[in-house]
């Protein structure tokens, strides 16, 4: 099994031009074994449970009896002489200059292992490394002109966070490195302020990720560093080796409560304005802001009945947080006022995702499990979501609106995807929207569509779903859509550009190259019966 759940874009100029390899030494052993000792004591306190149970009902003779199966047969045995030299019958004796065993952790013995700040002081290692660390320093640079595109995949049931490089110019797509994960991502948020990071001033510029699983911890990495072994924060009950060691003898409450989520987390916020914030929502009913400064709960909500699955927080107003839950409400509050009743609107089903429109601050969109997309004006909305009315609603498709997401340098651009396994884009106006076209780009149920973060690249849509594959649409290549942003389309296409080009990560260039040719035939096919299908929804 191979799925894509979600991805995120990180904007250009971010990424450090060289990423850093990462460095295992004497204090990061210590700050992964403070981290890590929470779950080793979740398993020892699971194990004696286990044994108190297996006491109680009656103590197992499994050992005694295997022990008493052990017969020393040593001297029954025909050493071959030629084999006498090794001592064989000797191996597993005890070594009486041996001195005290040490005691093996998680990490075993590692930290007494001796190692060397160079391979050149390493005697053991005679090849010179100089070509091949150029050589690598070359493969992971990251350009200026280069876009990071991150997704949260699961395989084979593992689940990592693959990271892609866009090169737009090249329409090459490539993973550059991925993160193991210790359970399935359900959503992704890009951070610009580094997060515990030794050495770095706290509200400098960062780029890091923060991921929410089906795990209550929210886990953050640094994109920056390639081969990390743990995260640099855990945001959550994980993440507080002091706290747990208070509570040892204590069950893990499942009860939601003010200092971390009891759940799985289903979406993620960033404040852009007030750097320091990142908001968090789970299917525990409850959203969270953390100061990503203190890696700790600021405060907590309870707006919602139901799990809550979206937030997004208001590009004017910072302090003004949209929340959708499968309660079938919207909620609209201000964070500084937790005790305040927060502004309603209600839907017909379950909300799957919710966004302010990045041109007008007063609206915002709703998607609904019904295939429904939602337009209200904020300030039309009201403590009772019974009464609220939307500007204009539509049925964007047959099934679930998992993704949809508005174009931030073209107004009035929207995609939409859904588990109907197609993708949609929209022309909104002020008489409301119109379908411009709609394309299965043969990835499953569509799971997550996001459209580029840089006006150069305003016009690429990345795609992902339930096959594990993601792909960059470069929209602008399609008729229906120069048809309808003529005027906003940065560079004419030219003739011989290829209609509806997708970039997408080849496995084998030679299979690539020989499918190149059917996939050109079928853009052919496509266009034209895209075309009709255009002027039919345009009349």
């Amino acid at each position: 099994m191979s799925m894509i759940t979600t991805t995120a874009w990180v904007p250009r100029g971010f990424a450090a031009p060289f990423p850093t390899k990462y460095k295992f030494d004497e204090e990061e052993f210590e700050r992964i074994a403070s981290l890590a000792k929470l779950q080793l004591d979740d398993a020892q306190d699971d194990l004696d449970e286990a044994r108190e149970k297996e006491a109680n009902g009656g103590v197992s003779d499994k050992e005694d009896d295997d022990t008493a199966m052990k017969v020393d047969t040593r001297d029954e045995i025909e050493i071959d002489d030629d084999l006498k030299e090794y001592d064989l019958e000797h191996y597993d004796d005890d070594d009486d200059n041996a001195g005290e065993a040490q005691q093996m952790g998680m990490f075993g013995n590692v930290k007494s292992l001796a190692y060397y700040e160079s391979n050149k002081e390493d005697p053991y290692i005679t090849l010179k490394e100089e070509e091949e660390d150029d050589d690598e320093r070359e493969d992971l640079q990251i350009l200026a002109t280069d876009n990071l595109l991150l997704a949260a995949k699961i395989e084979d049931e593992l689940a990592h966070l693959e990271v892609y490089v866009y090169e737009d110019a090249a329409d090459n797509l490539y993973v550059h490195h991925d993160i193991m994960l210790p359970a399935i991502p359900l959503c992704l948020e890009w951070l610009d302020i580094p997060v515990s990071k030794p050495g770095v001033d706290k509200d400098s510029t960062g780029n890091f990720v923060a991921i929410g699983t089906f795990d209550p911890d929210i886990e953050i990495w640094d994109l920056d560093t390639v081969d990390c072994m743990y995260p640099n924060a855990i945001l959550g009950q994980g993440g507080n080796p002091e706290d747990e060691k208070k509570k040892k003898k204590k069950k893990k409450s499942k009860k939601a409560n003010d200092e971390y989520h009891v759940d799985a987390v289903l979406a993620l916020a960033a404040n852009r304005k007030h750097r320091n914030l990142l908001a968090s929502a789970s299917a525990d009913k409850t959203v969270k802001l953390w100061d990503l400064h203190t890696t700790k709960c600021a405060k907590s909500y309870s707006y919602h009945t139901d799990k809550v699955c979206s937030l997004a927080w208001h590009a004017v107003e910072s302090t003004v947080l949209l929340s959708g839950s499968y309660d079938r409400t919207v909620a609209m509050a201000d964070m500084r006022a937790p005790n305040a009743q927060p502004m309603r609107v209600g839907v017909e089903s379950d909300v799957e995702n919710v966004r302010w429109d990045p041109h007008d601050p007063n609206f915002f969109y709703v998607s609904t499990e019904n295939g429904i997309i939602h337009y209200f004006d904020a300030r039309n909305a009201t403590k009772d979501p019974a009464v609220s009315k939307s500007v204009w609603k539509l049925q964007a498709h047959d099934e679930s609106v998992s993704s949809f997401d508005l174009n931030p340098v073209i107004p009035g651009y929207m995609a939409t995807g859904s588990t109907d396994k197609t993708v949609k884009l929209w022309n909104i106006t002020a008489e409301g929207p119109s379908l411009v076209v709609s394309r299965d780009f043969d990835v499953g149920k569509v799971f997550s569509t996001t459209f580029g973060p840089d006006p150069e690249v305003a016009f690429r849509l990345a795609v992902a779903g339930s096959k594990g594959t993601v792909s960059v649409w470069d929209t602008s290549t399609n008729a229906g859509v120069r048809k309808f942003f003529a005027q906003k389309v940065p560079t004419k296409a030219t003739e011989e550009e290829v209609e509806d080009k997708l970039v997408g990560v080849n496995d084998d260039e030679d299979d690539s190259s020989s499918e190149d040719g059917e996939d050109d035939d079928d853009d052919e096919d496509e266009s034209g019966s895209d075309q009709d299908s255009m002027d039919e929804d345009n009349e």
